[in-house]
């Protein structure tokens, strides 16, 4: 069976309801029994936090579900397999309970690890190449205070690159 593969691209602050979640949840068990089991996910949004928590609970039931992280020079992912253990040590240390988010895999591309402000976009476009399907939680009327919605600029490369978009908004 051909692997394929899904990004989550989202703008960073979202109203997060139990209809969202709800349809997060439907749309990515629709992706998996279509044959998606690769879940590519970026940072720096409440989507893509929301989206790797729905993601991760999933993994439960659907064992061969792959979350991957594409890192830039300014993120740090933790492996699956160190997650628990440094949530203890760092836990510890800050007297906090710290929940730190688990990968399988995460890739840093050199393109965006050397990348300057631009890395961002140029780590969602990537992502979007090397996915089948992007979901995202994109309000076309959303304006950000610097006036640039990174996520606009995903949608439309999106677009342009004849992606299956999927809005959750």
């Amino acid at each position: 069976m051909n692997e394929k593969s899904c990004c989550f691209i989202g703008h960073r602050k979202i109203n997060v309801t139990d209809e969202l979640i709800k349809k997060i949840t439907d749309e990515v068990i629709n992706l998996i029994n279509s044959g998606v089991n690769k879940f590519l996910f970026g940072s720096r949004s409440d989507f893509n936090s929301l989206c790797h928590g729905i993601v991760t609970i999933i993994q439960k039931e659907y064992k061969n579900v792959v979350r991957i992280a594409y890192d830039t020079k300014h993120e740090s992912s933790v492996y699956e397999s160190d997650r628990e253990r440094l949530e203890k040590t760092y836990s510890a240390i800050t007297h906090k309970d710290i929940k730190l988010f688990g990968y399988e895999i995460i890739k840093c591309p050199e393109k965006i690890f050397n990348g300057g402000k631009a890395s961002y976009i140029e780590r969602n476009q990537i992502m979007i190449d090397e996915s089948d399907y992007c979901m995202f939680y994109f309000d076309k009327n959303y304006t950000p205070k610097n006036g640039r919605s990174g996520t606009a600029i995903a949608y439309k490369y999106a677009v342009r690159k004849n992606k299956k978009i999927i809005n959750v908004f």
